[in-house]
């Protein structure tokens, strides 16, 4: 009987993580500011002003929270932030909730 209660929690785990966003649990308001000191002074050489234009130009390359997800990964990687997995799925669901607005 053990055995069979733990073969099914094991196997409920994986369903009940594919139900969340694709960045699980975030905190935007630490999002805010991992953005503000590490993205908006390269943003704003790149698009001037506060740098937001990279997010709401024509022509924007990003159609899904997937894509966004690896984008913030890759910046992160490039502007050598050290955030943590988690920190950057909170700056792409902020990113997503102040701009994208994806969906899927």
């Amino acid at each position: 009987m053990h055995r069979l209660f733990t073969t099914l929690v094991a196997l409920s785990i994986p369903l009940a993580w594919a139900d969340e966003e694709p960045w699980g649990k975030v905190d935007l308001q630490a999002a805010a500011a991992l953005h503000a000191k590490a993205c908006t002074a390269c943003h704003s050489r790149m698009y001037g002003k506060d740098g937001s234009l990279i997010y709401t130009r024509d022509g924007r390359q990003l159609s899904n929270k997937l894509e966004l997800q690896q984008r913030v990964a890759a910046c992160n990687a490039s502007v050598s932030a050290g955030w943590f997995p988690e920190e950057e799925n909170s700056v792409a669901a902020w990113l997503n909730k102040h701009y994208y607005k994806f969906e899927n």
